[in-house]
Parts: C-alpha cells; structure tokens; sequence
C-alpha cells in the first residue's frame, strides 16, 4: 500500500529546494571573484593553522604543512570544476535552483568523501610510478607535493576558461612528470597512461551514444506519442526504476568500495531488486500526479523531476567517494612516508583529518566557484529540459557500470559532458530532419522553390561549437600539461631545498 502522504512529501521537497534565499544571497556575494579568492586563501589559511599547530613538533612538519595546503587547494579545484557534472543538467533543465543544487551537492560529496571516500589512495600514489624506483622517502614526497600543485594549478586553469576537465587526468599526469624526472622514464607504468589516453575517446563517446539512445527512446515512446500521458504511465516507472537499478549497483560497486567489496551476483541482486522496488512505487505515483496532467510534452517532462534531483545526489555523493583522492590520495601517501612508512607501504589507514581536507575542500569549492561550470555544462552547451537532463544522469551511471563489467578505461567528467553533447546532437538530427521533412510535405511545397530557406534549416545548429573545441583540447592537454608543469614544480622544489 502506497502512503498517500509520498507525493506531497516530494512536491514539499521540491518546493523547498527553492527557497534558499539566504543562500542566493550570499551566492551573490561568492560570486564576485575578489571574495572568491578571498575566501578560499581563508580556508587554506585555516589548514595550515591546523596542521601547523597538530604537526608542529615533528621533525618533517614542513613538508606535511605544505602538503595539506596543496592538498586543501586542490580540493578546492575539485570542487570548482569536477562537481559541474553532476548538478549542471539538474540546473539546466530547472529541476533545480542554483543554491539548491550547491547545497545538496556539498552535502552529498562531503558524505560520499568522509563515509566512503580514500579506495583509490593506492592507485594514485603507486600504481602511476613503481614505488620500487623510489626508495628515498624525501625524493617521494617531493613527488607528490609537485604533482598535487601541478595538477590543481591545470585544474584551476581550466575552470577559468569554462573547461570541465577529468581531475583524475590530471593527478596522473602530475605524478608521471615528476616521478618520471625523479626515478626515470621506466619508471612510469606506461599501460596506466595507455588507459587514460584510450578514456579521452571511449568516456565521451560512450555516454554521447547512450544518452543519445535513452532520449530517443523517451521522445519516440512518451513524448511523441498522441496520448502522452499514457505512454507517460507505462514507461516513466520503468525508466526510473531502471535508475534506480543502475544507481543501486553504482553505488555499491563505486561509492561504497571502501566500506564494503560486495560480490558481483550481489550487486546483480542489488540493482534488480532496486528496479523492481522503485517500478512498483511509481506506478501508482505516476498515475496519481497525471491525473489532470495536460497532454503536453513540456508537462510530461516534468514527472522526471524528483527522479532528477536524487540522481543528482547520488551521482555527487559516489563523486565525494571516489574523486576525493585525488586531493587526499597524495597527500595520505605524503603523510605515511613522512610518518616513517616505507614508500612501498600501502597507506591502510587514511586519517580522519586527511579526508575532512578533502571533503571540505570541494565542497568549499563548490560554493566560491562551482556555479560557472555548473551554468557551461547546463546551460551553454545546449538546451536540456528535464526529459534530457534525465537522459544525460542516468546515461552516467549505466555508462560507468557498463565500462566496468567491459573492464574500459572511462572518466566521469568525460562521460557526464558527453552526454550532454550527445543529447544536443540527437536534437540537432530530428531537428533538422522534421523541419526539411515540412518543406517535401503538403501544405508546404511551395518552400522549395526557397533554396535560403532549405540551407537555412540544413544549417540550424542546437550545439554551440565553440565548446566542443574548447573542452576537446582541454581534455588532450591534461596529461601532457600536468605532467610537464609537474615536473618543472619538481625542479625548483628540489632546488630550493638543496
């Protein structure tokens, strides 16, 4: 029995989600670069006090000081640029306000970091250079500390010019620069590099293809259908089932793996069971909220709204799980060797201060300067209403789940901002085929004899181009550039300590 109360409960917390005015307010102030940069030279101000006065007796306080300060910095990046992903279609398509989407997003990403973030500390400060090649603990350090600068200065870079950008890419490059300039070429893993440059092709079109489909899908089987509010009854519960599939499998194969390692057929039980609970729970909601529906497209996009925003969440929360190291990923292995560990120790255990850094980093980030490419990838790419927007965040999770079990390289970010080009592209095609479909057709025939008119629509563009340059050469230079810059970083910092 469905509690009559589920609905109004949903329609309360969407109308809630609006009122933030307290917080647009201050968004308004945030907003200004000057306070901005202000605010965030505050918080790292605020960590290095901390560390300073919790490691301030020992011998190697120095470099653990610098490094959670590097490490507070790149967490802010994290959260300027990386986080877009997530909220941007949500607040494209209106789903959501701007001070809704940052508040439930640092929520979400603070949660997913500190519950379950730190898998993948390993990964960044081993599985890149062999730690065999680094048996001097200070050379190690060294590493890191430039290649979490680097990689946050190139991050950093690429938010200013409107570029969301893989911060994964970037701490690998940063420590294959440095550690390839510190224990040699052979050093680096060169089928991790391998990986991560087959990624730049695989994530975007991979989640391109899928949103793509899934929005084809929608439109053929609900919105251009003559009764939508009855395709929207059959089909609308088993595509949010479907995302509640894919996100209960994401979830436990992505943003817990830290807290739990579930077997592959409990993850299979997860996500059926996730799709058949949440098909059975919307059906009847679905059917109460079109009740006096109007038959129109825009009103039928709007039952993915909830749907939506709890993606959203879900997306940021395994975003804070996993991304989180790469803040604190070099900065746990900075803290392990600094402590005495050797540089071939896995750093098992991940202070608790050590992942607060990292989880009040991006969401601090977040709020001083995330809304600008959370506005590029909502809004100036193309235009999503709540249909697309639905398409682009399940697009994420199914994309990520497929790679997975293919055993493929992907990127989050990638395949996020992908799917937003894949989505533009799909309605730029029937766009285009229905308007020049109009001109061959009664009543209309006389427009071909308007050649402009033909050309016109042959060239009628819903992508604006200009970002596909900009993010597509933002994306090819990551590595390279971190690493390069990482390098350079680690020249001088190995010279001023000489």
């Amino acid at each position: 029995m469905i509690s009559p109360s589920g609905p109004k409960n949903m329609k309360k917390l969407h109308k809630e989600l609006k009122r933030f005015s307290a917080i647009e307010a201050g968004l308004a102030i945030t907003g200004r670069p000057a306070v901005g940069i202000g605010l965030a030279v505050v918080f790292l101000g605020v960590i290095w006090a901390f560390t300073a006065m919790t490691f301030g007796q020992t011998p190697s306080h120095t470099f653990l000081v610098l490094a959670a300060v590097v490490g507070g910095y790149m967490a802010l990046n994290i959260g300027a640029n990386d986080v877009a992903n997530n909220m941007g279609p949500a607040v494209g398509s209106r789903a959501m306000t701007m001070a809704g989407a940052l508040l439930i997003a640092a929520i979400c990403e603070a949660s997913g970091a500190i519950l379950a973030g730190g898998d993948v500390v390993e990964t960044i400060s081993k599985g890149i250079i062999d730690p065999g090649a680094m048996s001097d603990n200070v050379k190690f350090v060294q590493v890191m500390i430039a290649a979490l600068l680097a990689s946050a200065l190139w991050v950093n870079l690429a938010t200013y010019l409107n570029a969301p950008v893989s911060t994964t890419h970037a701490i690998v490059g940063g420590v294959m620069g440095a550690g390839a300039l510190a224990a040699g070429v052979g050093a680096v893993h060169w089928s991790t590099v391998g990986a991560i440059v087959a990624s730049w092709v695989i994530s975007p079109m991979m989640g391109g293809v899928i949103a793509a489909a899934l929005l084809l899908f929608v439109k053929k089987m609900i919105l251009f259908q003559d009764d939508k509010i009855a395709a929207a009854r059959r089909w609308i519960p088993v595509l949010i089932g479907l995302m509640a599939g894919a996100f209960g499998m994401y979830l436990l194969t992505k943003g817990l793996a830290r807290v739990y390692a579930p077997p592959s057929w409990l993850v299979g039980l997860a996500g059926v069971g996730s799709f058949l609970g949440v098909w059975a729970l919307m059906r009847p909601i679905v059917r109460r909220q079109t009740v006096e529906m109007e038959n129109r497209r825009k009103a039928v996009s709007g039952l993915f709204t909830h749907a939506l925003i709890f993606s959203s969440a879900l997306l940021s929360f395994a975003h804070g799980a996993n991304d989180v190291a790469n803040a604190v990923g070099p900065l746990a292995a900075i803290a392990n060797a600094l402590a005495g560990g050797g540089v071939e120790d896995q750093a098992v255990v991940l202070p608790l201060w050590i992942l607060v850094v990292g989880a009040a980093g991006i969401s601090a980030g977040l709020f001083l300067f995330g809304p600008k490419l959370i506005r590029t990838v909502g809004e100036k790419i193309t235009k999503l209403d709540r249909a697309r927007a639905f398409c682009v965040s399940l697009s994420a999770a199914v994309t990520v789940l497929a790679a997975s079990g293919l055993g493929l390289p992907v990127s989050s970010t990638h395949i996020a901002v992908g799917a937003v080009f894949g989505v533009g592209f799909l309605r730029e095609a029937l766009a285009n085929h229905q308007e020049l479909s109009h001109l061959v057709h009664p009543p209309r025939l006389d427009a071909i004899d308007n050649p402009q008119r033909v050309e016109k629509l042959e060239r009628r563009r819903l992508v604006r181009r200009q970002h596909i340059t900009t993010i597509g050469a933002a994306w090819v230079v990551t590595v390279p550039l971190s690493a390069a810059l990482s390098a350079g970083l680690y020249l001088l910092l190995t010279a001023f300590l000489e």
